[in-house]
């Protein structure tokens, strides 16, 4: 699956597509396809605080729970309420089901992520592909 131009990623499979100041995160193609069927999400609650590169919350899936790593820092200013009851949503299509949405303290913190082809060429590279 291609990867939005527009989006940013990191090495930990999370994405971000920044409008002004306000970013919306979620989890790659790449890192749904790795974890299998995802049954349960848990994220930071509205007002909290994420810090870029930090642990923010988690995905349960059939075969392990893996964190989520905030791309940026920030405030969380809306959590996708629709995962607490559909978390398989993200299985469905990852790069527009989103996990939160988070006003960034530092819009130049993006700069230093990943294009949509670096995160290809970075996949590939660590499936061997």
């Amino acid at each position: 699956m291609a990867y939005p131009a527009d989006y940013r990623y990191t090495k930990e499979h999370e994405w971000i597509k920044v409008d002004g100041n306000t970013g919306t995160v979620g989890i790659t193609d790449y890192a749904q396809n790795s974890l299998g069927d995802i049954v349960f999400v848990d994220l930071p609650a509205v007002g909290d605080a994420v810090e870029a590169g930090k642990s923010f919350g988690s995905v349960e899936s059939v075969k392990a729970v893996s964190d989520l790593f905030a791309p940026v820092s920030g405030k969380v200013t809306a959590i996708n309420e629709e995962l607490k009851d559909a978390p398989e949503k993200i299985n469905t299509d990852a790069n527009i089901t989103w996990l939160l949405k988070v006003e960034l303290s530092d819009v130049k913190q993006v700069d230093g992520l990943l294009t949509a082809a670096d995160y290809e060429k970075f996949t590939s590279e660590e499936t061997g592909h």
